[in-house]
């Protein structure tokens, strides 16, 4: 049971793998984050724009 153990701790097949995942995530996370943060202003910004654009004058 020890040996097993011991093997299991010194065992770093998968590892780069993982870290590769928790990069990821943690990526992933942030760009959520920065999205949510970024996107009432922007849309606010696009809303404004849109009222101060006026339409074309109608042609007859």
């Amino acid at each position: 049971m020890i040996k097993l153990i011991t093997r299991f701790g010194k065992d770093q097949s998968g590892a780069t793998a993982i870290e590769y995942g928790l990069i990821a995530g943690l990526i992933a996370v942030a760009i959520i984050g920065a999205v949510q943060l970024i996107g009432a202003d922007l849309a606010a910004y696009f809303n404004n724009i849109a009222t101060t654009l006026t339409p074309p004058a109608a042609s007859s």
